[in-house]
């Protein structure tokens, strides 16, 4: 059941009214049941692997909360990732690494057997094992007690509206929302409505849109070359962040009509001024996620400088590898962890550029060229993450050198979309400018009654000419 669908809109127009007209103490059982159902109608099986998680991880946690000696808790917490581990690299992972060592053994003339498995991939199984992976850590370090309430536990592996593709939430954020009494308040559902039309129109409008010159490019790439290559590749860059931070601000539109917070996952990352500042904009809960339970565990930044720019690229290559089995995610966790690492070794001679100009790092042509950079660096290791296979990568960087500025074929219609696609990246960007200082949905709300209408029909009137209503899936469901 897509977001983007009339088959969710009614689906949560139906769990409202119920989950409003029900006592609070119960609510916790119509959301439960309502993720349930909203999680089997994608595949009735999936639900098994939820469940199943949710079991071992409640009843470890229980464990866990019970026993003083950190060994015995230890045995426990290794259960949980064992568990949840095993699951994730089963369905995720296993063909991948079968393929990929068949191909090593290829490459020297050695016959070897690929064990493969047609095994589909839960959908959203990568956030919700992370999201209980994050639960059983946390009652282990003694950061929250564990959950008694089985029926509540499962509502937070589950909760709809973030099940698919997140925000990866944490249990001390989450869990306590579900006993809170929310009442009918006309302010926070308003604010909810116009956070989802906001997630609406960046998924249907922009995202999908720009989708579509996206997707022939990169399934053609030996037909393409230099600017065209170069545009698709920049308008991927706000076609992933329309995409993804879509989804989000539906989710928490969604929750937040409950009465319920959601975590936010994106900061106007577009506005970064260090790819560094950039992944702590994008993807919050997953870098946040990353922070906590892989790199502060590592060592962090309290090592050897040596040390600290592993422990770097460690993160940034299993952050690629947790997108997805193939070798442009990893790639492109790999190049992302290598520009952390030079912005990090550079930092001295940034410091004496600026010293040397009689500049400081509030300057706004530095800071207006640096945001230039990231963006360029980010969209370029862009190429890794959207090309399908290692021979797609290497079409499109011997094709993007050559100069071509307008393919021959694009006709004046294809002149139009992409100037169309254009304006439409404006959007991305006043939406950045507002939320330097400002909340975008309380910023339009604040103003003038005449103003604030205007935006919105403006809006609606480009969502129905514009808008693609053929249920495209969200890039992150794939993860």
């Amino acid at each position: 059941m897509l977001f983007n669908s009339f088959n969710f809109v009614f689906f949560f127009l139906f769990v409202i009214v119920i989950y409003y007209l029900t006592p609070y103490k119960k609510r916790w059982l119509i959301l439960l049941i309502s993720s349930y159902y909203f999680y089997m109608s994608w595949n009735l099986e999936f639900i098994v692997f939820i469940v199943i998680s949710t079991l071992v991880d409640y009843f470890v946690a229980l464990r866990m909360d019970k026993i003083k000696s950190k060994k015995r808790k230890k045995r426990y917490l290794y259960l949980s990732l064992f568990f949840n581990l095993s699951i994730l690299i089963l369905f995720k992972y296993y063909n991948f690494v079968s393929d990929s060592i068949r191909d090593i053994f290829g490459q020297f003339s050695i016959i070897g057997n690929s064990n493969t498995f047609k095994l589909l991939l839960p959908i959203g199984i990568s956030f919700y094992t992370l999201q209980t992976i994050s639960y059983t850590i946390d009652v282990y370090r003694g950061k929250i007690e564990a959950e008694k309430h089985f029926g509540k536990f499962a509502l937070y592996v589950s909760f709809f509206p973030q099940l698919i593709a997140g925000p990866i939430e944490r249990a001390s954020n989450l869990l306590p929302q579900f006993s809170v009494k929310h009442k009918i308040n006309y302010k926070i559902i308003t604010t909810g409505l116009k956070l989802m039309f906001w997630g609406f129109f960046k998924k249907i409008v922009i995202a999908d849109n720009l989708a579509g010159y996206v997707n022939i490019v990169y399934k053609n790439p030996e037909h393409f070359k230099g600017f065209v290559i170069i545009t698709a590749t920049f308008f991927f860059a706000f076609q992933v962040y329309c995409d993804f931070s879509g989804y989000t601000d539906i989710a928490r539109g969604a929750a937040k009509i409950m009465g319920i917070n959601l975590l936010i996952n994106f900061k106007n990352p577009f506005f970064s001024t260090t790819i560094r500042e950039f992944w702590q904009k994008w993807h919050i809960s997953l870098m946040d996620w990353f922070r906590d339970y892989l790199y502060i565990p590592l060592g962090g930044s309290r090592v050897s400088k040596t040390k600290w720019y592993y422990n770097i690229f460690i993160v940034f290559l299993i952050s690629g590898l947790w997108h997805g089995a193939n070798w442009g995610f990893i790639l492109f966790g790999m190049i992302n962890g290598i520009y952390v690492i030079f912005g990090h070794m550079t930092n001295n001679l940034k410091t004496k550029i600026l010293i040397f100009f009689k500049l400081n790092r509030y300057n706004k042509l530095y800071n207006f060229i640096n945001i230039i950079i990231v963006f360029i660096l980010f969209s370029f290791s862009l190429i890794f993450f959207k090309s399908e296979s290692i021979s797609t990568i290497c079409k499109m960087f011997s094709n993007i050198y050559i100069l071509d500025f307008i393919h021959p074929h694009i006709g004046f219609y294809g002149r139009i979309y992409v100037i169309t696609n254009v304006l439409l990246i404006g959007f991305v960007i006043i939406e950045h400018f507002i939320e330097q200082k400002h909340d975008i949905i309380e910023f339009v709300s604040s103003k003038q009654l005449i103003t604030r209408w205007s935006i919105y029909i403006i809006m609606s009137i480009l969502m129905l000419a514009l808008g693609n209503f053929g249920l495209k899936e969200f890039i992150y469901f794939q993860f």
